[in-house]
């Protein structure tokens, strides 16, 4: 049986072993600590936290504060919160300054669920590659996560971090090696490549299993790290195999997607099929209806691979 553990409970795991190892590790949410999962960290910890209230744009200014004060500061909301209303305070407090504030925002994408579309992040990917120098990840599952956040601890300045609601499979074993700024080859291919970040890695390495029984040869690479991408192994796969898909749960507009178009444009452009919200809101519903409902599932990801390949063909 699939072990299986959401994103945001193992930052909330980690998050109480780097309070014992960075003693100046300050934690901020907009009164989210239980739905964040920094709650045990408050109560062990409760001199380096501070519950800032419904007020998200305050929470990353006094962020800001704290970080010029030589805090390592965590800033926590939902992602739909944390990007949005705090989108100007995050680029002039924060990001303008480099701050070394690193803004972990859980509840992302329509997985959220029956919370619907008012808590349904699905543009923030696109909102906080937009800012210079902001580095971007979304972990795939609760191991990444915890590398993620790791990781991102050790670097100085801004760093967004987004993490889902729903528990999902755990893909990577602890010596994975997790690096910012890389992507990770998990399965070679010759005939189609699919790029996938956070709950779609798990969903391209079910389309490869799919895929395989009909005599094509997926390679699925694992894209972390939206910015800075790495733009290197997308090209070499490109180059490889001819035929891209790409797999996210946000719009198709300005996330991964875009990152990986943009790139393949300016470098190595082949056949490129999308899968992501297409320009519309969520809506309240269960995870497993609304993933199939906004095409995000991987019969998804097959139908776009065949697609893909079609399209190479058709150009021989």
């Amino acid at each position: 049986m699939e072990k299986l553990i959401a994103t945001r409970d193992a930052f909330g795991e980690v998050l109480l072993e780097l309070g014992e190892e960075y003693k100046n590790l300050v934690v901020l949410t907009a009164d989210l600590a239980e739905s964040t999962r920094v709650k045990n960290f408050a109560q062990k910890f409760p001199q380096r936290f501070f519950n800032m209230g419904i007020a998200e744009q305050n929470m990353m200014g006094v962020a800001a504060g704290l970080a010029r004060c030589g805090k390592i500061v965590i800033a926590t909301s939902f992602a739909i919160f944390a990007s949005g209303r705090a989108w100007e305070q995050i680029r002039y407090s924060i990001s303008h300054s480099y701050s070394n504030v690193k803004i972990v925002a859980t509840h992302g994408g329509i997985s959220v669920g029956e919370d619907g579309s008012s808590h349904q992040g699905t543009e923030d990917i696109a909102l906080m590659r937009t800012i210079p120098g902001m580095r971007v990840m979304i972990p795939a599952d609760g191991v990444e996560t915890k590398k993620a956040i790791r990781a991102a601890i050790k670097i100085k300045g801004p760093v967004y971090i987004r993490l889902g609601r729903p528990k999902v499979p755990v893909i990577f074993n602890e010596d994975y090696p997790f690096q910012i700024g890389k992507g990770y080859k998990i399965k070679e291919g010759k005939d189609v490549s699919i790029f996938a970040c956070g709950i779609m890695l798990y969903e391209a390495l079910k389309s490869e299993e799919k895929l395989k029984k009909e005599g094509i040869s997926a390679e699925i690479i694992n894209i972390s790290t939206i910015k800075p991408l790495d733009e290197k192994i997308i090209i070499n796969s490109a180059r490889s195999t001819g035929a891209v898909v790409t797999a996210e749960e946000h719009q198709v507009i300005g996330g991964l997607g875009s990152a990986v178009a943009e790139t393949l444009g300016e470098n190595y452009p082949v056949p490129l099929q999308r899968i992501g919200i297409k320009d519309r809101f969520g809506e309240s519903g269960k995870v497993e209806e609304l993933l199939k409902k906004y095409e995000l599932t991987s019969d998804d990801i097959y139908k776009a691979a065949k697609r893909a390949i079609r399209r190479k063909n058709e150009k021989k």
